[in-house]
């Protein structure tokens, strides 16, 4: 069991746009409430979606910032392509491979909020790569900015 949790905070422009996306489409539990900020269960980890009146630019493709998570199995990340499209989510990308045949193989997809954050979940072919296998260079996708 783990003594601690992950805490993420992050800008929303509409509260029950945000609730209606992370609990009814991805399943989130719901926390406390307010008038401007919902804090939400995912995973067993909290997350805080705050309420801002002028949203943070745009970013233009998947860096830098995003979040999600990593699955240990496939089963439970395929699970969760099939519930993001059978509830009509936004994917800012489509499931994929990434860096095919290599220790660092992984599928992931790419989920776009209703406040336009975006939300990477995948799962790695080799458990060891999700904080080893530093011997492979790749981090990301090269040109994505």
């Amino acid at each position: 069991m783990t003594s601690s949790l992950f805490h993420l905070a992050f800008p929303v422009q509409d509260l029950e746009a945000a609730e209606r996306f992370y609990v009814d489409g991805l399943g989130c539990t719901v926390g406390r409430r307010s008038k401007q900020a919902i804090t939400l269960g995912l995973a067993g980890h909290q997350l805080v979606g705050h309420l801002v009146v002028d949203q943070p630019a745009r970013q233009q493709g998947i860096y830098p910032r995003h979040f999600g998570l990593i699955f240990l199995s496939q089963s439970d990340w395929q699970a969760l392509v099939d519930r993001a499209k059978a509830k009509g989510l936004s994917f800012y990308q489509q499931p994929r491979v990434r860096f095919p045949s290599t220790r660092v193989e992984h599928r992931t997809f790419f989920l776009e909020d209703p406040s336009h954050n975006l939300l990477e979940f995948k799962h790695y072919t080799h458990e060891s790569a999700i904080f080893g296998e530093r011997e492979y260079g790749q981090v990301g996708d090269a040109g994505e900015i």
